[in-house]
């Protein structure tokens, strides 16, 4: 048969790797939301349980407050940053099902692109 799987254990292994239409969907607006930089930057300063303010966050990010609360949205609408108030602030966070770690680790390939190594 021409569609038999040489590998009948390592092909059943990655069959059982490959993500549903949902969580496929899931994937590609998370990455597409992740694609800015700035976004990036937000996830990253919120990692390890950290909570910050839309205006921290702009200032920690290097962007307008303005600028950060648009992508907050972004990503608050997507559910990866949960705004909780306290009194009149909003303090985000990553959401719980939010893995910061892969993220992370993602943009952590990266570091260092774009420096001359002496």
């Amino acid at each position: 048969m021409a569609n038999d799987p040489h590998d009948k254990q390592a092909y059943a292994a990655a069959e059982r790797q490959m993500l549903g239409p949902r969580e496929e969907r899931r994937m590609r607006q998370l990455l597409d939301a992740l694609c800015d930089p700035s976004r990036v930057k937000i996830v990253r300063a919120l990692r390890d349980d950290n909570t910050l303010a839309a205006g921290d966050l702009a200032q920690v990010i290097g962007r307008s407050r303005s600028a950060t609360s648009q992508h907050l949205k972004v990503l608050r609408d997507l559910g990866v940053v949960i705004g909780r108030r306290d009194g009149n602030i909003v303090r985000y966070s990553l959401a719980d099902d939010v893995s910061g770690e892969v993220i992370e680790r993602a943009a952590a390939a990266f570091d260092g692109l774009g420096t001359d190594a002496a």
